[in-house]
């Protein structure tokens, strides 16, 4: 009966024309621009035995590049979703001087090339640098090292959290958190059971941007990680390594890799923000 009537429901004329021919663009587009593509890498992988698959995938540096990506991009998103909801709170919540220019500098990020970007981080943060000739008497080195690479995912991935979180904090109306305080709730209470129920699944979505960015992150990387094998080197610079020295379906195994493990990770986060969607609604 349920199905009988979702199908109904599918067939109902919209009051807006056109299903069909905008649906069968969309499936032609990205077809076109994302399944085409991806489809033929997995293509070219199929050149290689399974086990000779095996053995580059495994392989000591592979399995280095792919832990120092995956894990440093999932330690950025981390941070940056939790500063990013900070920043986000003070500029959606408090009107302060300046506050646009803050606002502004959030997209900074979006607009800058990576290039630029890991050339600015690497000469603040190396040995001579403003920050790092600070640091280095501590002991600590931050330009040609996995802690250089999370500074510049974290700088690149903070915009996705703030433009994700920011337009729902800004449609939870004050009176929320005014009634639950009124009803004697502290302000961790206040945050945790009204606030953070609401901004949760944008959270999740930004955190999702956040580490796909990281993931895929190339030109702001480079400049500041030091590219060293079992080191610092991240997978996407193994496989433009790979490519120069014309192993090109090596260079497709390590892609396959990163973009099974990138989706499967992603079909997860995406799953539980369905979850606590409909948890939120529920409640």
């Amino acid at each position: 009966m349920s199905a009988g009537r979702q199908s109904l429901s599918f067939r109902q004329r919209s009051v807006i024309p056109g299903f069909g021919l905008t649906f069968g663009l969309t499936v032609t587009w990205l077809s076109l621009i994302v399944l085409i593509p991806l489809a033929a890498l997995v293509l070219k992988t199929t050149e290689l035995s399974f086990d000779r698959f095996i053995a580059i995938v495994t392989a000591p540096r592979t399995l280095h590049a792919l832990g120092i990506s995956f894990g440093i991009s999932f330690a950025a998103a981390l941070v940056n979703a939790v500063f990013g909801t900070i920043v986000m709170w003070a500029l959606v919540r408090y009107d302060f001087p300046g506050r646009r220019i803050v606002d502004a500098i959030v997209d900074v990020p979006f607009a800058l090339p990576t290039a630029v970007a890991g050339i600015s981080l690497t000469a603040l943060y190396a040995p001579n640098g403003w920050v790092g000739s600070l640091l280095e008497p501590l002991g600590i080195k931050v330009a040609y090292t996995p802690l250089g690479i999370l500074i510049a995912l974290v700088f690149v991935g903070l915009p996705f959290v703030v433009r994700t979180v920011q337009p729902v904090l800004a449609d939870l109306d004050k009176q929320y958190e005014e009634a639950a305080a009124s009803l004697g709730a502290s302000r961790g209470q206040t945050v945790w059971r009204v606030v953070l129920p609401t901004i949760w699944p944008a959270l999740l979505t930004g955190f999702a941007l956040a580490f796909a960015r990281g993931v895929g992150e190339y030109g702001s990387v480079i400049f500041i990680a030091g590219n060293m094998p079992n080191v610092s080197e991240i997978a996407p610079l193994l496989i433009v390594v790979r490519l120069e020295e014309f192993r090109y379906a090596d260079a497709t195994a390590i892609a396959v890799v990163m973009l099974l493990t990138s989706f499967i990770l992603l079909f997860i986060i995406n799953r539980l923000q369905q979850w606590t969607e409909r948890r939120t609604t529920e409640s």
